[in-house]
């Protein structure tokens, strides 16, 4: 189960909180809420794993489609707090050296 919500941050960054898998049976549902919460926004989107246990191949490249729309505003895109398995695969994939990484904030 896959669950996308939005957070108050205040300052210049939307955040947003990703919850449980994101594999090849919720990306569309992922991909949906994902743009609609970034719509034009131009300040930087914060995508807090947190609590997001997996994501697949497809997950990570609607990521990487938000993080081209999120440039084409100005913005950027921020992964806040994955765990390690998340972070893991952020680094095998060499997305660590393409989006901001953050432990905690």
């Amino acid at each position: 189960m896959f669950e996308l919500v939005l957070g108050n941050s205040g300052g210049n960054e939307k955040l947003v909180f990703l919850r449980g898998e994101i594999d090849i049976y919720s990306a569309p549902d992922f991909r949906e809420n994902l743009f609609q919460a970034i719509g034009d926004c131009k300040e930087d989107i914060v995508l807090d794993c947190s609590e997001l246990s997996y994501i697949d191949s497809m997950g990570l490249g609607i990521m990487v489609a938000a993080l081209k729309r999120a440039k084409q505003n100005d913005s950027n895109v921020r992964i806040r707090n994955p765990k390690p398995n998340v972070k893991k695969l952020f680094k095998i994939t060499g997305l660590d050296k393409v989006f901001i990484m953050e432990d905690s904030k």
